[in-house]
């Protein structure tokens, strides 16, 4: 688990050698993230481009439509990996660089510019950048998504609801900047499921599996 206490907030207030690490945490962290690992692997599989059917989406879910489960399960260990890989090799640097290129990381997957800025949703970045952060958080965020996608069969709500609930874990580690800091992520999560929110309150939201959209 990284330590994040003593983090200054924002890292890149301060001298031209704190500024510059930040903006390479800030570039290598969104081209990491912007990798569209769902999309590469069902073109490289022959299945054609993901965004064509489904949701439309180059996350793990989508790939989960092409019935292909050993690539639905790639994408999602690459996404998240690249997500926990940003935090990770930054943090070698400090902990603020860790929170910077793993934040980036996050916005490169949402917001990728080889992809006309269209991304994933970005469940899975987000669980990596967690699990690298402070594993105990991370794992409490899976076992939610777990526990509401048995009980419920949607992804989409797993996903939103261990998200509204990661700043609560989050505060159970009594680290103020990490409160914040999955809020926003959340937050995000939010706004990527916009969609699936309206789905959600017409009971029209897709089952877990379901080739429907």
């Amino acid at each position: 688990m990284i330590d994040i206490s003593p983090v200054t907030w924002p890292p890149f207030i301060g001298p031209m050698a704190d500024v510059v690490p930040t903006y390479i945490a800030i570039v290598g962290g969104y081209i990491l993230g912007s990798i569209p690992f769902g999309l590469v692997l069902t073109k490289l599989a022959g299945l054609g481009d993901i965004r064509n059917i489904g949701s439309g989406n180059i996350g793990a879910t989508n790939v989960l439509r092409t019935g292909n489960k050993g690539l639905a399960a790639a994408t999602l260990l690459l996404d998240g990996g690249k997500g926990a890989a940003a935090v990770l090799i930054a943090s070698l640097w400090s902990p603020a660089l860790g929170l910077v290129a793993g934040l980036a990381a996050f916005i490169g997957h949402l917001f990728p510019i080889w992809l006309k800025f269209k991304g994933g949703k970005g469940v899975a970045t987000f669980l990596g950048i967690l699990l690298a952060l402070a594993w105990p958080l991370g794992l409490a965020a899976i076992l939610t998504w777990l526990i509401v996608a048995y009980l419920y069969r949607m992804s989409s709500l797993a996903a939103l609801i261990a998200a509204a609930l990661t700043p609560l874990y989050a505060n159970g580690l009594g680290t103020k900047h990490l409160i914040v800091y999955t809020a926003i992520l959340a937050v995000l999560i939010f706004y990527t499921h916009r969609a699936n929110i309206a789905r959600i309150l017409k009971r029209q939201e897709p089952k877990i599996g379901s080739k429907d959209q």
